[in-house]
């Protein structure tokens, strides 16, 4: 059953057309057709959600599917969840407007330890149990209620979570699942939908299909698995792996296109992945550990990608992404390939951090367009000495090559991001930080030139599984310690903004992440009281509280100290257990020992045996390829400082990876450079001008008018109009609206200025414009203009309403028609206005006013009186405006009855001779 969101989504809520579903690009299957319908669950609000690139490119693949359906859903708001919840309303899918309740398979993304709250948030919301458990025993307790249930899907939709942090250690989550997706999912969630269309036509129980799920390489079910006194997760029947492995695909930049959101999301712009996987070997970075191997993409398909897409979707940048997109060969080549083809179009390219050892000229001259964007580099440490130890790859002589390529090209403000509380780290290595960054400056100064600004992201190191730094910790109190030292170092150095990471998120971090199957009920509390990720920015006190409080209603506050004092001991079972036996225990071996000696509290983990190391982790039995014996080994090369090479372009490294299961690395060569055509000059010339009449119905009402500034920039590069550009640093097409209006009003009379830099017939321009709109943003007429004609924003003299009101007690025809009438006769209304610089001031209203109508009356079901009102009034952009809401303020003034605006629709706007 469709939700009727009519109510809900309304102007009064931030952003409306978050929910709208309505996007370019979007896909829309029927319902009765499909087989298996999908939901796409991102637990971050939309403007998050759909511009992540994992969720356009798997939205894309499995509405490729034949009788598979895939719709979507993002965090609501704080104003829509209040509205949900107050009208007993479920969370729905922005598509179909349907209870997520109402599909058969919801996936959401897990990417952030503590992203979970959020996934409860939305299960709550939409009125689904919150754990597996649950879920399998409501059935019958639905069945008593006389709620219809099948055998097949419970009542309930299959709940599954997938990303980096589902694939890393899914334990602490465990519960909340019927199952989890390991590693790519391209390949992954297709298998799933044809197990799931074949258990449901053969009517198989819940537990069954699941169970034909556990047998795809890739899916994990935690119920058929139990967790063993060591926190250790074994099969509880032999018909399931030991092992589950992470699942590797090749990505397809074609399936990148899609989802042209008509709100401003945080990346918006065309993403194209160019390489997955990272072989550096940074021994801090789970994503290089859970992605290998490294695949490139071919460069021919990354430019064809580019260029249909840019062409697509109408947008104005477009991001080449990848763990190391310096490490992708091709990279100039396709910058610069792309950048010639599309050098008349005002296009930039953006990239994430960067490898500062490979930043040269060649990719200097790739980035931006007529603007120059930001920089991002990682050294990740101050010293030599550290960089070695986490594996950077980086040497001072490299990282100042690559800062000064970047202040010669142009760039005066460089960002850099940092870490403190690595293994072996000293207070040397701390202050190593600020010592780098002031040599930097001093190497990069010249006549003419602003002091090079670095803007500094110093944050606290949090270990990961899967990496050889798993077994590390850092107190609290050292990197508070730590973070002092900096900023007084800082103090000294000019033209450097710091900022740095608060250590009680990064502890929180640390302890689910790390953790076992018992922290579901930690994570669940932490929800109850509060703890969703947005609370983080909105009130961390609050939000580390409710965290706090969870865990020691746990009883699991024992470990979390451990935590906060960097004495995180995997091994405390086995640790008190031969303490209590009395064995004998074998010193740590001197390499252990080291690390353990860069922790300040260690009493405890000295006196944990030298297999320490071995003792079985929460997350042993995901598979991800690299062998745990090598991550050990790896661990020993760090303490003795000693590099790995990258194994992409040296020689193998001897991970574990590579092999059947997982694939090979692929590297390909790059193809030749092309020559550079020469930077984007905005063509400014006149030569058309073209004045649009269009309207803005139906949902596009819900669209604001910088929205619809950015919707007409990109229908204009869709439709391939010659539109002329401004001058300056940052060109912009010369598209003028006249005005804008209000949220949530619909209009057939909005007014837009066109100037072209050669001549389009009118039909043509018309034809065109039309068929790149929305349906609800019709175009009812186009005229050729004078080029020195005035603006219409500047003729603006009155504008024409259709408002509907009502009123708030019980009224008749007769009396809305005495009201207009006697507003008409009156030559003085007067209302007290507050200008701009906050001074009160009193206008007369009927000065403004021109003409005003009763169009009709009905009775509403509330059985109050609404009328629709016309009037015309003035509208000038020197402030001489006649608002709607005015005109309710003159009807209550006459009739002394209090009115309710219901809604807004602007008839048409007149412009002056």
């Amino acid at each position: 059953m469709v939700v009727a969101v009519e109510r809900l989504i309304t102007s009064d809520i931030l952003k409306p057309a978050r929910y709208l579903g309505n996007e370019l690009l979007a896909v829309h299957k029927p319902w009765d057709t499909a087989a298996i319908r999908w939901v796409l669950t991102y637990p971050e609000v939309y403007e998050v959600g759909a511009s992540n690139l994992g969720h356009i490119i798997l939205y894309n693949i499995l509405n490729g599917q034949p009788r598979q359906l895939c719709d979507r859903a993002y965090l609501p708001g704080k104003d829509l969840a209040a509205k949900l919840r107050e009208t007993n309303t479920p969370l729905f899918a922005v598509e179909s407007k349907r209870s997520l309740a109402e599909f058969d398979i919801l996936g959401f993304s897990l990417s952030y330890e503590l992203g979970a709250t959020n996934i409860l948030e939305m299960l709550n919301l939409a009125g689904i149990p919150l754990t597996w458990q649950e879920r399998q025993g409501s059935r019958g307790s639905e069945e008593q209620e006389g709620r219809e249930s099948t055998d097949t899907q419970s009542s309930f939709p299959l709940i599954f979570a997938g990303g980096q942090t589902a694939t890393s250690n899914p334990e602490p989550y465990a519960d909340f699942f019927d199952f989890i997706a390991l590693g790519d999912g391209e390949e992954l969630l297709a298998e799933i939908g044809l197990v799931l269309e074949e258990g449901k036509q053969a009517g198989l129980s819940r537990e069954d299909i699941l169970l034909d799920l556990a047998q795809i390489p890739g899916v994990y079910v935690p119920q058929f698995y139990d967790m063993a006194e060591d926190g250790s997760v074994h099969p509880r029947r032999p018909d399931v792996p030991k092992r589950i492995l992470r699942r590797v695909a090749t990505p397809i930049p074609a399936y990148s296109i899609g989802l042209v959101p008509y709100v401003e999301t945080v990346h918006d712009r065309l993403s194209i992945e160019i390489r997955r996987g990272c072989t550096r070997g940074c021994r801090f970075c789970q994503p290089g550990m859970l992605t290998r191997p490294a695949r490139d993409v071919e460069p021919d398909k990354v430019v064809e990608a580019i260029e249909q897409g840019m062409r697509a979707t109408g947008y104005n940048e477009f991001s080449l992404l990848s763990l190391s997109c310096s490490d992708y060969l091709s990279l100039p080549a396709v910058g610069m390939e792309i950048k010639n083809r599309l050098k008349n179009e005002n296009i930039s390219l953006t990239l994430p951090s960067q490898r500062v050892d490979r930043f040269d000229e060649n990719i200097a001259n790739i980035l931006g367009g007529t603007r120059q964007g930001g920089l991002t580099f990682a050294p990740e440490a101050g010293t030599q000495r550290m960089r070695d130890i986490v594996n950077k790859g980086l040497t001072n002589e490299e990282l100042l090559r690559g800062v000064k390529t970047a202040w010669e090209q142009g760039w005066d403000k460089i960002k850099l991001y940092f870490m403190i509380g690595l293994p072996g780290e000293t207070d040397v290595d701390v202050l190593g930080i600020a010592e780098t960054v002031s040599w930097l400056q001093r190497e990069c100064r010249g006549k003419g030139r602003k002091p090079l600004n670095f803007n500094l992201t110093i944050s606290n190191f949090t270990p990961k599984p899967h990496t050889p730094f798993q077994w590390h910790s850092v107190s609290t109190t050292e990197f508070k310690r730590k973070q002092n030292l900096l900023r007084q170092e800082f103090r000294r150095i000019k033209a450097v903004k710091v900022n740095f990471t608060d250590v009680r998120i990064s502890a929180m971090e640390d302890f689910v992440g790390r953790g076992d199957r018992n922290l579901s009920k930690v994570v669940r509390r932490a929800w109850e009281l509060g703890a969703g990720m947005d609370s983080w920015y909105e009130n961390l006190d609050r939000a580390f509280s409710a965290w706090g409080s969870a865990i020691a209603q746990a009883d699991l506050d024992w470990k979390y100290r451990q935590v906060e004092n960097g004495e995180w001991n995997l091994f405390h079972a086995q640790a008190q257990k031969s303490r209590e036996d009395g064995e004998n225990t074998q010193l740590l071996t001197p390499v252990q020992t080291r690390l353990i000696a860069s922790l300040p509290n260690t009493d405890a983990i000295n006196r944990v045996s030298s297999h320490s190391l071995d003792i079985p982790l929460p997350w042993d039995h995901i598979d991800t390829g690299i062998d745990k014996k090598w991550l050990q080994e790896d661990l020993q090369r760090a303490l003795e400082a000693a590099i790995v090479p990258d194994c992409s372009f040296e020689g193998c490294s001897h991970c574990g990876v590579c092999g059947t299961d997982f694939g090979h690395n692929v590297v390909i060569e790059s193809p030749a450079i092309p020559k550079f055509a020469g930077e984007f000059v905005p063509n400014t010339t006149k030569a058309q001008r073209l004045r649009v009449w269009f309207g803005k119905q139906g949902n596009m009402a819900l669209i604001s008018h910088l929205d619809l500034i950015r919707l007409f920039d990109r229908v204009v590069r869709r439709a391939g109009l010659p539109i002329a550009f401004t001058g300056g640093f940052h060109p912009m097409p010369r598209i003028s609206l006249a005005t804008a209006l209000a949220l949530g009003a619909t209009s057939s009379g909005e007014i837009a200025d066109f100037e072209l830099t050669v001549p389009v017939e009118v039909d043509t321009f018309r034809e065109k414009l039309a068929h790149e709109m929305p349906t609800d943003i019709p175009i009812y007429n186009v005229e050729q203009i004078d080029l020195k004609a005035s603006a219409a924003t500047q003729l603006l003299e009155s504008a024409e309403y259709l408002i509907t009101v009502a009123a708030l007690a019980e009224t008749t025809p007769i009396q809305w028609q005495n009201w207009i009438d006697t507003i008409k006769a009156k030559e003085e209304l007067w209302y007290q206005q507050i200008t701009k610089s906050g001074k009160s001031q009193l206008i007369n209203l009927r000065d403004r006013l021109f003409e005003l109508e009763l169009v009709e009356t009905h009775k509403s079901v509330a059985e109050s009186m609404s009328s629709v009102i016309r009037y015309l009034g003035s509208y000038r952009q020197d402030g001489l405006l006649l608002r709607p809401e005015q005109i309710l303020f003159m009807l209550e003034t006459v009739a002394g009855v209090e009115f309710q605006l219901l809604h807004i629709h602007r008839n048409r706007l007149i412009l002056g001779v």
